[in-house]
């Protein structure tokens, strides 16, 4: 398995394929986590063609089990990220 690209790396990619500089496609890539993140923070989500949709879902009380002491409580509702990956990537990963 391949190693994950990191920030640096995705940062001189997309200055290639935009044609500009390492600071001008950190601004963008930074433009775009917090616009994304922003929106799911406020429950809402976001579209990336091509790529996926980024959504915010919540998860109902639940019980769950201290796996090192085998004792059961309840666990608040919360709020859990979720991407859903576009037919157009799997696809490609596949094909």
């Amino acid at each position: 398995m391949a190693k994950p690209m990191t920030k640096t790396q995705l940062v001189a990619a997309l200055a290639e394929e935009m044609g500009a500089d390492k600071k001008t496609a950190t601004a963008a890539l930074d433009a775009v986590t917090n616009i994304i993140t922003r929106e799911v923070a406020a429950g809402g989500s976001v579209t990336l063609p091509g790529v996926g949709k980024i959504s915010c879902r919540e998860r109902p009380e639940r019980m769950v089990r201290n796996p090192a002491t085998g004792e059961q409580f309840k666990k608040p509702s919360d709020k859990v990220v979720k991407m859903t990956i576009a037919k157009a990537l799997k696809d490609s990963v596949n094909g």
